[in-house]
Formats: C-alpha cells, structure tokens, sequence
C-alpha cells in the first residue's frame, strides 16, 4: 500500500498518451488487464437511462426504482416479484448480446500477448468475446451461476435455462442470439410463477445469485483454480516487462485491482501502470514516471489503439 497521497493525475496530450500505451504494449512480454464496471459501461452495459427504462420501466413506475444496481436491493414484497427482477438483470447483462465490439477489440490487442485478466465484473463479457477462460479470474462471482443461499455445499450450478424459464413467463420474447423483445401487445408480468423460483437440489433451500454480497459468496472449484493462476501469473512475470492496463476501476474494492496493480508496478522496474478512467486516471507518485493516465471514454481510447 501507498503511503503518500499525492497522486499523478491525467497529463500531456491525449494522442500522445495514446501513443504512449501503444509502444508499452508492443514492448510488453506480458500484460496484465485489471477491469471494472467502466468498462462494462463503456461497452453499453450501462445501469441506468434507456436501457433501464426499457427492460424495467414497470418496476421503475411501481416502485420508484431508478437504475439497476440500487433494483438489486430493493425490499419486494414476495419472492415472486424479486425473482421477475433478478431473471431481467441476469438475462440483459450475461445472456443478451453485448452492445458494442469494446471487448472483443481489447482481445484482438492481447491475442498475441501472454495476458491474463482480473476483473471485479459480473457479467462474463470476457469470455463471451473469445478471452481464454483459463486466463480469467472472476473474483466477485457471475451472473449465470446460482448457489444455495444457505449455502450448504461450495457448488455452483449455471442458470441459463431456468433464467430463460423466467423471462418468458414474464411475457418477453428472446430471439436467436439471445436478445430480449417486448412484443407491442405484451402486458408484462412483474412476477414469476412460484414454481420457477429456483432451489438448491441439495437441501431444498432457496437458491441466490453468485455474487460477493457476504460471507455466504460461493468460492467454488473454478474460482479457486482462477485465483491460483491469477497468483501463479504475478509470481512468473515479477521482474519482466509486465504492462499492468487497468480499465474503469472505480474505489468500490480497490483493494483487489488498484492497489494491487500500482503494487506490482513499483517493485517491478521494468513494469508500466496505465490507467483508463472517465474523470478518474490517476496514480501514485512513487510511479509517476513508468504511469499513463488517460482520462478518456475507454471505448474511444481502444479503438484508437
């Protein structure tokens, strides 16, 4: 952990820092891609606005909720109604098409690279853009897995097909590559049939998303074989040309990316920190000269690159 406060903001010429980025991913042996919800959101998975009105514009009106992340704390009054929201956030950000080609043109940066990416995201834009699964560490869970609730095993079981089960009960539609239609005449359910409420086969007890709300979170088999290669990756490249690309990393857990990341950068003379950031690209002093900081839509930014 850094001691000092003062930290290296965004500076010089946005081409140039672009520039910059260029030549350290050429000259990298190895980079290590850390990646947040500014990411995601850059590539159209955004929370809020239109994309919200569209899918959840009913519960918008009858509850009040305003964007989906506060509609995943939200008190519904039966569990039919909070599991006809879950299946919509689940469908719309893991199962429906992503909106745009940001990831998909960040792989066609790494292919070639000894990468490996961690990431506090949830909803698995990595590997369904062609990111090699073993190269992945998903730290705070996914969206298409369910476990018991209790829990009473460390099993996690995928969903898609009981999610599905879900959205159609509701009265959408889902057409081939999964994206989810509202027909004109549709008088959407904001409920699910009580037999659709998933339990765990195990116990018999409701089951809960995988995700990193407390200590019931789920470490099953294939995020403890992630975050072995996660620790297996940074112990091999701790003296080589590692480029440590941090993407949309906001102060929620900088305890997992950021800090980690300008960590790794200051014992490694040979490392590079670059951090893309709408409003918030900045770094510690310490490594100030071997840091890029570009203050940029991320989208924009990897294009360009």
């Amino acid at each position: 952990m850094f001691l000092k406060t003062s930290m290296k903001k965004s500076t010089g010429n946005f081409s140039e820092n672009i520039n910059r980025l260029k030549e350290a991913l050429d000259r990298a042996d190895a980079v290590m891609i850390g990646a947040g919800s500014g990411l995601s959101a850059s590539a159209g998975l955004t929370y809020s606005g239109e994309r919200f009105r569209k899918y959840f514009g009913d519960f918008a009106e009858t509850y009040g909720i305003r964007d989906m992340y506060s509609g995943g704390f939200y008190p519904f009054p039966s569990e039919e109604e909070r599991w006809a929201w879950w299946s919509r956030h689940i469908w719309v950000n893991r199962y429906a098409p992503i909106p745009n080609d940001v990831y998909s043109r960040l792989l066609q940066l790494v292919r070639d690279k000894d990468y490996f990416v961690l990431t506090t995201n949830v909803d698995h834009c990595f590997q369904r853009s062609g990111f090699d699964k073993k190269r992945l560490f998903y730290t705070q869970g996914d969206y298409g897995l369910f476990q018991c609730s209790t829990p009473c095993s460390r099993k996690t079981r995928d969903n898609e097909k009981q999610v599905r089960k879900m959205i159609l009960s509701q009265g959408f539609e889902i057409v081939g590559d999964g994206g989810l239609i509202i027909p004109n005449d549709a008088d959407l359910q904001m409920r699910v049939p009580a037999e659709l409420i998933p339990v765990c086969p195990d116990c018999g007890r409701e089951m809960s998303m995988n995700l990193r709300a407390d200590d019931t979170f789920v470490e099953d088999d294939g995020w403890q074989a992630a975050s072995k290669r996660y620790s297996d990756f940074v112990r091999r490249h701790e003296n080589r040309k590692v480029l440590y690309l941090e993407l949309g990393v906001g102060m929620n857990t900088p305890g997992i990316i950021k800090y980690p990341f300008r960590q790794y950068t200051a014992q490694n003379e040979h490392a590079v920190y670059a951090c893309l950031n709408m409003g918030a690209a900045c770094a510690p002093d310490e490594i100030a000269d071997r840091t890029i900081c570009i203050d940029s839509d991320i989208a924009k930014s990897i294009r360009l690159l």
